[in-house]
Order: C-alpha cells, then structure tokens, then sequence
C-alpha cells in the first residue's frame, strides 16, 4: 500500500477459517480426532506423519513480494516452483499476542480473551502488556481455553515449541505453549537446528511449532522499505530454506503469520494527549496505534464517543463496545470478557494511528511499521506449505 492508498477493511471470516484453524488442521492430518479443518490443511498434509509449523511475525501476505528481491526460497515459492503458496487473515485485532494465542489454541479472540496488545484488567486501573506479563493474572485463568498441545500429546503426537529463551516462563508463554517440551532458540541457525531435531528425533507422530520475531521488530523500528527490513526478510529465507532443504521424507512444513504491517507516516499521527478534545472524559487508554479501547470516566462514553467522531471520524471507525462486538470483529463474545475492551473502540483505517504519549512508553511514539487494524496488509497472513 502507498503512502495515500485508501485500504479496505478486511474482517476476518471466521467460517472459512483464519489463523486459528492452522494447528486444528495440522493435528487433523496427523490423525488428531475431532478438530475442525477449516482451511483444508489435512488433505494437503495427507500421509505425512511430522508436521512443522513456523510463524514468521510480522510477515504478512502483502510483504511477500518486497521480501522476494532478498529472499530466493519465497520467490520460488510465488512463481510456483517450490512449495505452495495460500493465503488467510489472522483474527482481530491484528497483534501479536492475540493471534499467538489464537495459532495456540484454536480458539477466536473473543473466546480465549487477548482482545488487544495492551489490556486494561477489569475491576482495577492495571493495564497488562501481554508481552511482560507474568503470573498475574495466573495465565491459566486470564486465559481460559488451553493449547491444543496436550490434546495432541494425549493422541499419540511428540510435540515441541522451538522459541527464545527468554520467553519461558512468561504468562503469554504459559497459554500458549503448556502441553508441549520447550525448546530454546537464539538465533536463525539454533531456531532451524531445533525444530529439525525435533521433527528427526520424535519417536512416531510429531508437531514442531517455531517462532522467529526478527522481521517484525525491523519492520517496527526501521520500516518496510529500509535496508534493515530487507536484511531480516533475507534472514528469514536462510531460516526457511534450512528448513526445507532439512525436512524427513515424511514431514512437512507449514509457514504463516501472527499479521503483515504497514507504514504510518509522521502526519497520519493522533495523539489523544495533544488534544484536549479527545482527552476528556478518557480515564485509560489501552490497545495500540491501530486499535485504541478508550476507557471513560462515568457518564462520559457518550461525550468521548461524540467528540472522537467528530474528530477523528476520518481516520478510524469509532464505535461504543456493543457496537464493536456486535461487528462479529472478535467472535462470539460474552461478558466474561466484554469488559476488556473500552467503553469506546477506535479501529484505525487507512495508514492512520493513533497514539497516546502520556501514557505509552516512549518507543512508541517511534515506530514506523504498525499494525492491529482490519485493513488488507495488517489482516492478509501468508499459508505456505512445504513437503520433501
């Protein structure tokens, strides 16, 4: 998308399948009963007996062709020479730790309850960064549907989650990854040589989950035409084609995303504590750039909601939170975890963010490449399939 490109809303179509279906269909294919296949993936997987999942943040469907320059192993794969290329979105908001949880345990947002990269804990004036979260809430409550790794497990299937190290332990991996040995990768070469291992050395049926965070943190800091971004896109083709080129006869390699991302430029910025208009009557405010649930004092939501129309009614689609689940945006969504999102939400169109100074952490004021919006690159994640 160009910088003055109108982009349209893509909302997740959570009956064909998203982002959610990709374990589901995978422990299909292994002979896991029960799970939905909503994407197909059992067929395509059929008669492979080890399954290796790899997420790629932050590359979305729309980032592969600026990627293929730099990247052989995606180049080959979109002139379909290797491998096969497919597509899907993630669920809303388009953020990480939504759609990992998501990927984890094939359920929609609104069911396991990440409705945003920052969350404001009901009943208190605590926001909760998923991605520094530890015990508190106690994952398993914060999160009340499970990863699928344990009903794997209980199938017969070796499973194993390859990631950083510095990631165990924490509460984003606890709800993702309980049920599976974890496995610790520092960089491109130990992230391939561990789910590698894994696939190799599982006794019978196996699922490899790996993780690579690299694009994503380029895209954030320097941008999606930088030489920087270009850099990680080449990174992560040696990350695939060591993955490929090292695959069991009877294994095979899916490849996708937590969501794509896209350039915000320095005049498509709102800032809700520059303006006093937007500020008043918002007691937090919580989210992203993309996605801002705006928290209100009482009896303020009809103010705050009539003043950000208003205001900003050009740059996002604003609504109350019934409105906003009404949407269908996060899945079925009850009251266990409604209040989780403002009294007002603000979903970003176009290349417009929003952003709150006041209150962030400095860094984010700073980064260029953002997602968690509906649109078509935010939305649009990549489903590549490998097999010897």
């Amino acid at each position: 998308m160009t910088r003055r490109e109108a982009a349209v809303f893509v909302a997740p179509n959570y009956d064909e399948g998203t982002l959610a279906d990709v374990l589901p269909g995978a422990l299909a294919a292994l002979g896991v009963p029960g799970l939905p296949d909503r994407l197909g993936l059992a067929a395509r997987l059929d008669g492979v007996r080890r399954v290796a999942v790899l997420l790629v943040d932050g590359m979305g469907h729309h980032q592969l062709p600026a990627m293929a320059p730099v990247a052989p192993v995606i180049a080959a794969t979109l002139r379909g020479e290797l491998g096969l290329a497919l597509s899907t979105t993630c669920g809303f908001p388009s953020t990480t730790p939504t759609s990992l949880v998501s990927l984890a345990t094939g359920a929609l947002p609104g069911a396991h309850g990440v409705l945003a990269f920052n969350t404001l804990v009901p009943g208190t004036d605590r926001v909760l960064n998923h991605t520094v979260w530890a015990d508190d809430p106690p994952p398993t409550a914060w999160v009340p549907v499970p990863p699928l790794y344990a009903a794997a497990a209980a199938a017969g299937i070796d499973t194993t989650v390859v990631n950083r190290p510095e990631y165990a332990g924490s509460g984003l991996t606890t709800a993702t990854s309980a049920g599976a040995r974890y496995l610790p990768a520092v960089d491109v070469d130990s992230l391939a040589t561990g789910m590698l291992t894994a696939l190799k050395e599982a006794p019978a049926r196996a699922l490899v989950y790996g993780y690579h965070p690299r694009l994503d943190k380029a895209g954030h800091e320097h941008g999606l035409t930088s030489a920087e971004w270009a850099q990680a896109a080449a990174e992560v083709d040696v990350l695939l084609a060591r993955l490929v080129g090292g695959l069991p006869e009877d294994a095979a390699l899916v490849v996708t995303a937590d969501h794509g991302q896209l350039d915000v430029p320095a005049d498509h910025r709102i800032d809700v504590h520059a303006d006093p208009a937007l500020s008043a009557g918002v007691r937090v405010v919580t989210g992203e750039p993309r996605v801002r649930y705006l928290h209100t004092a009482p009896g303020a939501t009809a103010d705050v909601l009539a003043a950000w129309r208003s205001r900003a009614g050009h740059a996002a689609w604003i609504g109350s939170r019934d409105e906003a689940i009404a949407t269908g945006w996060y899945g079925p969504l009850g009251e266990r975890h409604a209040a989780r999102l403002g009294d007002v939400v603000v979903v970003c169109r176009d290349d417009w963010a929003v952003l709150a100074t006041a209150t962030d952490p400095p860094s984010v004021a700073r980064l260029i490449a953002m997602h968690g919006s509906l649109t078509e690159p935010e939305m649009r994640i990549p489903l590549l399939v490998y097999r010897p």
